[in-house]
């Protein structure tokens, strides 16, 4: 069966494209071989996803893996008017 060539992927409601692994690396300061290690996912499909903003076949789980490592660095990915990245808000401290 031949998986369909796709500009983005979809999570839930959230559509990802290489653009916002990219821009979610930049935020935590990570070279492609950190995100790489932390997500456990080869170098190149790092590469591939970046440089083809997501047009090339993969697995469902491995893009998981990717956007499940930036959410827990504290990367909130959204996809209100202009999809894009973040970094959460921290809370604020509670004075003792």
């Amino acid at each position: 069966m031949r998986v369909p060539r796709r500009s983005c992927y979809f999570s839930g409601l959230l559509r990802i494209q290489g653009r916002h692994v990219r821009a979610a690396r930049a935020l935590l300061n990570w070279t492609q071989s950190e995100l790489a290690r932390k997500a456990d996912v080869a170098h190149g499909t790092i590469k591939k996803l970046e440089r083809y903003n997501g047009a090339i076949k993969m697995r469902h789980d491995t893009v998981m893996r990717i956007l499940e490592c930036h959410q827990r660095a504290g990367v909130e990915f959204l996809n209100e008017g202009s999809p894009g990245v973040r970094l959460k808000p921290k809370a604020p401290r509670r004075k003792k």
